[in-house]
């Protein structure tokens, strides 16, 4: 069936705008005012997005299956201990399914790219608060609950969630001027809640010695998500090994691909630790944690939601009615008949 359609052609660097370059990919562009049917055609031929897209669109559907079984076999909605486990399952489904979207989708326009990224920043950032939320109900070292720094810590989590979107969603407009400079902005934006959520865990696995340090079988799950987590980001910032030999691996092998491969699979180690934790320490927490109520899960999670849309609703309005990143070098998208040529429409 495939083969009676005519899919899009791919090309080089030189032939895209340089908002759409990335660092050491050669070739495998797509058009840069492409259709929605072109996008979706694309997922079905190799270019330099299509193990992007599939790397974070089917794990989408595992982590739905984790999600419904939670909320159908342990009656989420009757238990309220489980509320904060349905958020980050939730947002285990929201951060790959908006990434895959943005990948699919970002070669509609240089406008349509910054808004399709927008939202994955915002989906990456409901994550970091999800994790934060399993973090302060299931995983904080036994000495630190109900604590000073655990009663704030899901209020942080959620400024941080603001912060992280914001910063993020910032380092798209200097990226064709100042490409490293804006490298760097979203690795702090991703990197400063990711660090701060992981606070207790790190003190509990790394640190932490004697009585109240929690110090159970779960932890070597949490050492390979943190392995995972850590590979992640070192992936993100080097883009090896594709810098190494510039267009050797603009299809298959390239670092965002591994960036996604890994993240993965960290999420998956993440939510295996945390489902043992819930499990193994419910009797205690039960007795000695906060309580778990619509104030401190389901409210938040409502709250980041709605900041972070604001957030983006912000960056993106603008982008309706000014040009994007003008490339007075390379002006010149790949002349195509079923479009008007003019770079930077959507």
């Amino acid at each position: 069936m495939l083969s009676l359609i005519k899919l899009p052609r791919v090309f080089t660097i030189n032939q895209v705008p340089k908002i759409f370059h990335e660092d050491s990919i050669i070739s495998g562009y797509r058009h840069p005012r492409s259709s929605a049917t072109d996008c979706i055609l694309s997922l079905f031929q190799l270019t330099n997005e299509t193990l992007n897209i599939w790397t974070h669109f089917l794990p989408t559907w595992y982590f739905l299956w984790k999600l419904v079984t939670v909320v159908l076999m342990q009656t989420a909605w009757q238990d309220s201990f489980t509320w904060p486990l349905v958020i980050f399952l939730l947002s285990c489904c929201i951060y790959p399914l908006a990434s895959s979207c943005a990948h699919t989708f970002s070669t509609m326009s240089a406008r349509a790219r910054h808004i399709c990224f927008f939202f994955d920043y915002g989906a990456l950032s409901l994550y970091s608060l999800g994790s934060a939320m399993v973090y302060s109900a299931y995983v904080f070292p036994d000495k630190w609950v109900n604590g000073s720094f655990h009663q704030l810590y899901i209020p942080i989590a959620v400024v941080n969630t603001v912060i992280c979107t914001f910063l993020a969603c910032y380092s798209r407009f200097p990226e064709c001027q100042s490409p490293k400079f804006s490298k760097v902005l979203r690795i702090v934006a991703f990197a400063y809640p990711y660090l701060f959520d992981h606070i207790p865990l790190f003190y509990r696995v790394f640190v932490c010695a004697g009585e109240g340090c929690t110090d159970n079988d779960t932890n070597i799950l949490h050492y390979n998500h943190i392995a995972l987590a850590f590979l992640t980001a070192f992936l993100f910032a080097t883009h090896l090994p594709e810098r190494l030999a510039p267009g050797s691996f603009d299809y298959i092998g390239h670092s965002h691909q591994l960036f996604h491969v890994c993240g993965i699979l960290g999420t998956h180690f993440q939510m295996q630790a945390i489902e043992q934790d819930m499990v193994t320490r419910r009797p205690w927490l039960a007795e000695n944690s906060i309580p778990i109520t619509f104030s401190n899960s389901l409210g938040p999670a409502l709250l980041c939601i709605v900041l972070n849309f604001a957030v983006i609703i912000l960056y993106s309005l603008p982008l309706l009615c000014a040009p994007v990143c003008p490339d007075k070098k390379n002006d010149k998208a790949p002349v195509k008949t079923s479009a008007k040529h003019c770079h930077g429409c959507m």
